[in-house]
């Protein structure tokens, strides 16, 4: 199933909607079908993720966004077969998902790279897991290091790099297995801003060069419309999809588009579903003073 709910004004952008009508007709490589998701709890069952359908095509950049306790990691879990669903199903190019597989690159918040080897032993660990030699190992690593710009690095060790720099070795570590699906849990959280922009440039030009899907979870409304395709916006409590809107910011994207009236339309929605008005109200705190009578703050 592909929902869409495009801005009012897409009418007048008839380049986006020849974009978007292009991704449409390539084949289709994950489907999520009514996936559900319960965990059991000491006062009764939690229900985690209800009736999660949607699809993605090939070559597609998917965002998932909501509120915290949603259920974004649990999906994305559940879609790298690091955890099972209670009902529902996942396939991958028409086979079901039944666990972890390199057909599925994962990169997490937390680099996760070994520290005691190089950043080009990093990179080979994955081939030489899946049976391949060394020689090839090694020239698949040299070439993902010069695609994510750290030849120069190529024998450093990971203490020895920016947390910028080892998320792009754990990026490409993820996709040197060429994996159909390159799934991203919340990858630049930890990033400052400045790195976390360029770290989302990186992103960009790795999948423009690259024939690779990426699924990406984010809580931050910028990055979410700024890298994606369609965005998959859930509700909490449980965990269901609100929408799914298709991002009409043109693309290549750039900085200079988060000010744009395509960008700041689909942030707005972003925000109306996300953090509702009704629901967006200050409770007021218990009123205990801990300081002195006449010491107020305008």
């Amino acid at each position: 199933m592909d929902n869409l709910n495009l801005p009012s004004y897409l009418e007048q952008e008839p380049d986006v909607k020849a974009r978007f009508e292009k991704i449409r007709q390539r084949p289709v490589v994950l489907e999520v079908q009514h996936l559900g998701k319960i965990f059991p709890g000491a006062d009764g069952d939690i229900v985690a993720l209800h009736d999660i359908l949607f699809n993605i095509h090939r070559r597609e950049f998917i965002c998932v966004i909501g509120a915290s306790g949603c259920g974004k990691s649990t999906l994305i879990r559940i879609l790298a077969g690091l955890d099972y669903p209670t009902s529902g199903q996942v396939l991958l190019d028409n086979q079901e998902v039944k666990g972890p597989s390199p057909d599925r690159g994962m990169v997490f918040q937390g680099y996760t790279l070994f520290p005691w080897l190089t950043i080009k032993k990093n990179i080979m660990f994955g081939l030489k897991m899946t049976n391949h030699g060394y020689n090839y190992a090694e020239e698949q690593a040299l070439q993902w290091i010069d695609l994510v710009g750290l030849s120069n690095f190529a024998n450093a060790y990971p203490h020895e790099l920016s947390g910028g720099m080892k998320q792009r070795v754990a990026i490409a570590r993820a996709l040197a297995n060429r994996p159909r699906i390159l799934l991203m849990d919340e990858p630049f959280g930890a990033l400052d801003a400045q790195t976390r922009s360029q770290m989302q440039a990186y992103l960009l030009q790795i999948w423009r060069n690259v024939n690779i899907t990426i699924l990406f979870i984010t809580h931050d409304l910028d990055e979410a419309v700024y890298l994606a395709d369609r965005i998959v916006v859930l509700g909490a409590h449980p965990g269901h999809i609100q929408e799914i809107i298709e991002v009409s910011v043109p693309r290549p994207r750039n900085p200079d588009q988060f000010l744009t009236p395509q960008f700041l339309a689909t942030k707005k929605r972003l925000e109306e579903l996300i953090h509702p008005p009704e629901k967006n109200r200050h409770e007021d705190l218990p009123m205990i003073r801990l300081t002195q009578l006449g010491d107020e703050v305008i």
